[in-house]
């Protein structure tokens, strides 16, 4: 197998290349992250997309008493 590596670096979550390369669809590609340890993942709250829709989000509280339950 041949390789050829050209650089890049990630841009609004698409990798951006360092330089102009014409691909063909479904060509496959291997993307190697060095130093990776250094980064870390972020995981952001999910949010309502249609606001009409916040009524089946809604919660009730009940008070009870331990012995209840």
């Amino acid at each position: 197998m041949q390789v050829t590596t050209i650089e890049g670096i990630i841009k609004n979550g698409q990798v951006q290349l360092s330089e102009v390369l014409n691909l063909p669809d479904a060509t496959k590609v291997y993307v190697v992250v060095p130093d990776l340890n250094r980064l870390r993942a972020r995981v952001k709250s999910p949010h309502l997309v249609d606001k009409s829709k916040i009524k089946d989000f809604e919660k009730e509280m009940i008070e009870t008493e331990d012995d209840e339950l």
